[in-house]
Formats: C-alpha cells, structure tokens, sequence
C-alpha cells in the first residue's frame, strides 16, 4: 500500500473529493494554528472542504516538495496552484504535519497560507511584522 503522503497526492490530483475524505477518520481533527477559528472535527467537514475546492479550482494541481515520516507522524510541504472559475490564479503553499492510525488521518495541523504575489520585500516584512523604533540618522 502506498504511504499516506502519496495517497493524498493521488486523491488531490484525481479531483475527487469523496477519495480525500475517505482518508479521514470519522472523528478526525484538524487543527490551523495561525487561524484558531478554522479547526473542526469530523470527515463530513473534510468532504466539504474538498468538494468546494474542486469545484473553486477545477484544474487543482498538487506537488508535494518534502516530506518525512515518522511512526504515525507525517510531515508535508505541499505546492498547490491552478485557476479560479473566474480565471484568477490560485496559489497556496506550506505544511501539513499529520497524524495516521489504521491507514487513516486522524489529526492534521495546517500551516498553508496564500502565496503572495507582488508583496513588499523583507525590509518592507520586517517592518511590518516588527515594528521596531525608527531610525534615525546621527
């Protein structure tokens, strides 16, 4: 049987909503620690979750970039692009750490966010972010 990893990159690639969610448990928790108020329970949720993004963007692509494994525990950095039905681009990457037993997912924590395009660079980041005491010159 094919690990987990390539399992789910299948599946997001087959564009098949009802395969992602059967990698679930029943009682599966997700979990997005940058965005508390996204967590849920339950494969009902997953079927959800997926059948709109393949419905949002229908030519959904998949890379998986790295990965490791280890027992139950495996971590993912995923690439994923393709169009919105409007044509605008869709374009999302990070890391997916999961949490398998008896062949399926049952904890996922989510660190994917948006690819920004255009944005500022890290001078403009750190500022930003930061917000150190201007500078001033001596």
């Amino acid at each position: 049987m094919a690990g987990m990893l390539e399992r789910f990159l299948d599946a997001m690639n087959s564009h098949d909503a009802e395969r992602m969610a059967s990698l679930f448990a029943d009682d599966y928790e997700s979990f997005q620690p940058l965005h508390p108020a996204r967590g849920f329970s339950g494969q009902a949720q997953v079927l959800s979750n997926w059948t709109s993004v393949f419905e949002g963007v229908p030519d959904f692509t998949a890379e998986l970039l790295a990965s490791a494994v280890d027992g139950e525990v495996e971590w993912a950095e995923w690439d994923w692009r393709g169009h919105h039905t409007d044509g605008s681009e869709f374009a999302m990457r990070g890391v997916v750490i999961m949490v398998t037993h008896d062949g399926v997912v049952t904890r996922m924590r989510l660190y994917l966010e948006p690819v920004e395009i255009g944005g500022g660079d890290i001078d403009a980041a750190v500022e930003e972010l930061y917000k150190p005491p201007s500078r001033e010159a001596d």
